[in-house]
């Protein structure tokens, strides 16, 4: 049981002035048969992050089919909690279109970044991304006071709505390394949302300081979660739960660290779980935060759930 890589599938070429570099945040959308569009990060000159997609035909030997021109989402006005860039969280698929959660995040001065939560909205996969509206859906708060990062989210029912997202635990000023967690959110409507501020995944070792961009999928009646975890590097770690607030780690079975060589050799991170012909498929980044594209892996064998 493990999960087998499958290679790079995509980086940018740098000659779209919106993604000169990066691809990252992978979050894909089902088309038909085996194409998928994976939504992801780009970077401009001024290293402002931008939504674009690529369309991959998913299989053992995955190729891009198609790439597109413009940006799906731009970064908001001046002024606004996500005019210095956007971090995709993940897509939810309702039946009047698409909702794309994410983190914007504007500059600051003694910290080096703010961070909240938006939601964007298109009718289709091939329309460009509306905002809800100028300001995010969750911000800081007494339960978050300090920054909240990469969204997930699924929908249980038509009232009951769930967000599992990253938040720090202290202040990060100046290039100090964040303690930085995974909580939950409730929602009616996906819109509106509440929290208590408690962590449901945290650290498994002294040496590991921050968890980031979740990703849960349903497995029968149990949940899997698939998260960046940093120590001294960054790898892909691993949790199940029955009710998506207790969770139990995998790591050690699930987990997926870098490969050694190649695009790959320095981190694994910012992964993207998704089903595909009865298979469990793996989207995440690898060196430079996403700097050397996405990949894709496929678990074999049976889940240790």
């Amino acid at each position: 049981m493990a999960w087998r890589r499958l290679g790079l599938v995509f980086v940018p070429d740098g000659s779209l002035p919106w993604a000169r570099s990066h691809a990252a945040l992978p979050a894909p959308i089902h088309l038909a048969g085996d194409a998928f569009r994976f939504f992801y990060c780009s970077r401009d000159t001024q290293r402002r992050s931008h939504v674009g997609w690529v369309d991959v035909e998913v299989s053992e030997a995955p190729r891009v089919l198609d790439v597109a021109r413009e940006p799906a989402l731009a970064p908001g006005e001046d002024g606004t909690f996500d005019d210095s860039g956007i971090g995709i969280g993940c897509i939810v698929e309702l039946e009047d279109g698409l909702s794309i959660y994410y983190m914007g995040w504007n500059l600051g001065v003694r910290s080096p970044w703010r961070n909240a939560i938006g939601l964007a909205r298109s009718r289709t996969p091939s329309e460009a991304f509306e905002r809800l509206s100028p300001g995010p859906i969750l911000d800081r708060s007494p339960e978050d006071p300090y920054t909240l990062s990469y969204p997930c989210v699924l929908r249980f029912g038509p009232a009951d709505w769930r967000m599992w997202y990253g938040s720090n635990l202290t202040p990060a000023v100046g290039n100090a390394d964040m303690q930085h967690a995974i909580k939950l959110a409730r929602s009616v409507d996906g819109v509106h949302w509440t929290r208590d501020g408690r962590t449901v995944v945290g650290f498994a070792a002294e040496t590991e300081h921050a968890l980031a961009r979740p990703s849960v999928t349903k497995v029968g009646d149990r949940l899997l979660m698939c998260f960046a975890c940093r120590g001294q590097r960054y790898r892909l770690g691993a949790a199940s739960s029955d009710d998506g607030v207790t969770w139990a780690r995998l790591d050690a079975v699930m987990g997926l660290g870098p490969s050694g060589t190649g695009w790959e050799s320095e981190m694994t991170c910012y992964p993207a779980l998704f089903w595909h012909r009865g298979s469990l498929w793996l989207a995440y980044n690898g060196n430079g935060y996403g700097a050397t594209g996405f990949g894709l892996a496929r678990w074999e064998g049976e889940l240790p759930l």
